[in-house]
C-alpha cells in the first residue's frame, strides 16, 4: 500500500481538525485557486468510462489529493463503503427562505490583515462548495459551487465528531450513560488501552492521554496505522484489522494525567462512538437517523463510511445534504427542540453552550482559538455572543450565534486540512455577518 493512498484514507476516514500550526496554514506551492481548481472545468471523472487522466480512485489515493478531492467529497459514496442514516419515507420539512442580498457585500478584516475583504470574496478565498445561513430558521444566504448541488452530499470529515458527542450527551441526560464511569464499563474490551484508566467524560472532552500523533508529516506518526486498521478495503496480510482492533492497542502518554489537558486525537471520537452503540444497543447510523434525522424531515439521507468489519466511522465518516446540516444547526440554536418537539434534552444544549475546561484547552496548542474550550466534541468559542462550533478538516464548519440567532453551515475543499488555514478569513467574516444580521433586525 502506497504512503499517498494511507494519507487518503486517513483525512477521508479520520476527517481530523488537528492543531492550529501556523506551518498548517500556508497552501501548497503549486496550489490552484478555487476557479482554477474548479472540478467542473477540470473535468474529474467524466465520460464513461472516464479517460485515464481524468480517472479517480481509492485504491492508489488519487481521489484525495488536491484538485481532485474537490470532486472527491461530493461522491464519497462511489470510492467507499457506506452505510446509510435514513431520513425515513415522510415528506421533507421546507425551510422558510427570506434571501439577503446584502450578505455579499458585507466587509470585514482577516485575522492578521490590514485590508478589508468581502463576504463574497472570502468564498472562493477558502474554496467553499456551499454555504447556507439561516437566521431566526430563515434561509438568508445560500450558495453552491464545484460538484455540490441542492441534491447532493458532502463530506462533512470532523463535524461527524459533534454529531456523535451530541448522542451520547444526549444518553447521558437520558440515564443510558454515566459521564464519570469508566470507559471500561460500556467497552470492557478496552481494559488493556490507555483508555483504561479514562473516564467517559474525558473521551467526550478529549482529556484523555493518548500515545497518539496526527502529525501527517511524521512517517512514523500513529496516525498511519490507524488509517491502515480503518481501511474498508481488502488489505492482505494485515496485522489489525478495523477500528475497534486499533483502539485496544492505544497505550499512555507518559506522564500525562487524564483530565488535565485537551488534546484533540480522533480516536476518542471512535472510542465515544463505540461506547453509544453499546449503550443504546445499535449503532451510531442508525441512532442517528432514529433520534434526528427521520425526526427532522431531512431532505436527504446522511450516510457514514464504514471500516472493514462495517463500524461506522464516528470520528470523520459522515456526509449529508448543506441544508439538512443546517437543520441540525438549528436543533441546537433552538434549545434542541425541532416544530414543537423536544428531540434533545434541552440539558444537553446548554452543557455544549457551557463549555469545558477553558484551562485544559489552552494547553492543548491551538494558539489561534485563545479562550475556546471544547465539550461534548463540540468547540466553544466564549465570545460575547456565545457561539460554539462544529468543524472538519478542509473547511467543513457549523456555526452557530445564539446573540444573532443565526446558523452558518459550510462545505469547502481547501487544499490546506488545517482549520488555522482559513479561520483568519472565516472567524471575522461569521462575526461581521452575525453583526449585519443583529443591526438589520434593529432597523
Amino acid at each position: 500500500m502506497t504512503h499517498a493512498f494511507v494519507a487518503a484514507l486517513a483525512l477521508v476516514l479520520l476527517g481530523m481538525s488537528g492543531p492550529s500550526r501556523a506551518a498548517d496554514t500556508a497552501l501548497p506551492n503549486a496550489a490552484p485557486d478555487a476557479e482554477a481548481s474548479d472540478p467542473r472545468a477540470l473535468g474529474w471523472m467524466q465520460d464513461f468510462p472516464p479517460p485515464p487522466d481524468k480517472r479517480l480512485s481509492a485504491a492508489d489515493g488519487s481521489f484525495f489529493r488536491f484538485p481532485a478531492l474537490r470532486w472527491s467529497v461530493v461522491h464519497m459514496r462511489e470510492f467507499l463503503p457506506t452505510v446509510e442514516v435514513s431520513r425515513g419515507l415522510g415528506a421533507p420539512v421546507p425551510l422558510p427562505v427570506a434571501l439577503d442580498g446584502a450578505i455579499d457585500a458585507i466587509r470585514f478584516t482577516p485575522t492578521g490583515a490590514r485590508a478589508p475583504m468581502t463576504w463574497k470574496a472570502s468564498l472562493a478565498a477558502n474554496y467553499t462548495d456551499g454555504l447556507v445561513v439561516l437566521h431566526r430558521g430563515r434561509v438568508v444566504y445560500e450558495f453552491y459551487a464545484g460538484e455540490l448541488r441542492e441534491d447532493r452530499s458532502h463530506a462533512a470529515m470532523s463535524v461527524t465528531k459533534s454529531l456523535t458527542g451530541t448522542l451520547a450527551a444526549m444518553l447521558a441526560a437520558e440515564g443510558m450513560i454515566d459521564p464519570a464511569a469508566p470507559v471500561t464499563r460500556y467497552v470492557p474490551e478496552l481494559a488493556g488501552s490507555a483508555f483504561a484508566d479514562a473516564r467517559v467524560r474525558d473521551v467526550m472532552d478529549m482529556t484523555t492521554c493518548l500515545r497518539y500523533s496526527e502529525d501527517y508529516a511524521d512517517p512514523a506518526a500513529e496516525i498511519w496505522e490507524y488509517a491502515k486498521a480503518s481501511n474498508p478495503l481488502p488489505q492482505p496480510g494485515a496485522e489489525v484489522v478495523g477500528t475497534a482492533a486499533y483502539l485496544r492497542t492505544l497505550q499512555p502518554e507518559p506522564g500525562c494525567r487524564v483530565g488535565e489537558a485537551f488534546a484533540y486525537k480522533t480516536p476518542n471520537a471512535d472510542v465515544l462512538g463505540w461506547i453509544v452503540a453499546r449503550a443504546s444497543g445499535t449503532s451510531v447510523a442508525t441512532l442517528l437517523s432514529e433520534r434526528i434525522w427521520r425526526r427532522m424531515g431531512m431532505e436527504q439521507a446522511g450516510y457514514f463510511q464504514v471500516d472493514a468489519t462495517g463500524m461506522p466511522v464516528a470520528g470523520g465518516g459522515f456526509s449529508s445534504g448543506l441544508r439538512d446540516m443546517a437543520r441540525f444547526g438549528q436543533l441546537l440554536l433552538d434549545g434542541g427542540s425541532w416544530k414543537g418537539e423536544q428531540l434533545i434534552p434541552r440539558a444537553v444544549v446548554e452543557d455544549i453552550r457551557k463549555g469545558g475546561s477553558r484551562a485544559a484547552f489552552a494547553r492543548s496548542g491551538h494558539p489561534g482559538l485563545a479562550g475556546w474550550s471544547y465539550r461534548d466534541m463540540w468547540w466553544v468559542t466564549h465570545n460575547a455572543h456565545g457561539a460554539f462550533a462544529a468543524r472538519g478538516v478542509h473547511g467543513q464548519t457549523v456555526y452557530i450565534d445564539p446573540k444573532a440567532e443565526m446558523v452558518i453551515v459550510r462545505f469547502a475543499s481547501h487544499p490546506q486540512a488545517a482549520n488555522a488555514a482559513n479561520d483568519a478569513t472565516s472567524l471575522p467574516a461569521y462575526q461581521a455577518l452575525a453583526d449585519h444580521l443583529l443591526s438589520r433586525e434593529g432597523k
